[in-house]
């Protein structure tokens, strides 16, 4: 389903899950000129939100520069206290997901993403667990 969608479309899909599941304060600012956030929100513990989308062929796997990348945004430019990068595909194993538990990013893959479509719960340990993903 996310496949076929464009990068705006897939944010306020996204955006929509959000509101659904309870943050609140919910608006979409992905663009040229987004400083690495496409999504900002509070969460339901009152915790702000930041989210950078990686809408990407399912081949395409979101590496340890990607999140690196958001890493150097999120906290310091938006003040997230929960930075959360969502694909829909996979993060390469090894080094990325290590730098994002050591960065405290929490990542949302494909299948963490249709869960939570599904059941309108985040992942157990990502959002509720203080951002590990």
């Amino acid at each position: 389903m996310t496949d076929a969608m464009s990068g705006p479309e897939f944010e306020q899909w996204f955006a929509r899950i959000l509101v659904a599941s309870g943050f609140r304060d919910v608006t979409v600012c992905g663009g040229s000129d987004d400083r690495g956030a496409d999504v900002l929100a509070i969460a339901p513990d009152g915790r702000r939100v930041v989210v950078r989308r990686k809408r990407q062929s399912i081949s395409n796997r979101v590496g340890s520069a990607a999140i690196q990348r958001f890493a150097g945004t999120c906290r310091d430019i938006h003040g997230g206290e929960i930075c959360m990068l969502v694909t829909n595909s996979f993060f390469t194993a090894g080094d990325g997901i290590q730098v994002a538990r050591k960065l405290n990013i929490t990542l949302v893959d494909r299948n963490a993403l249709e869960m939570w479509a599904w059941t309108g719960r985040p992942a157990p340990g990502s959002i509720a667990g203080g951002g590990t993903p």
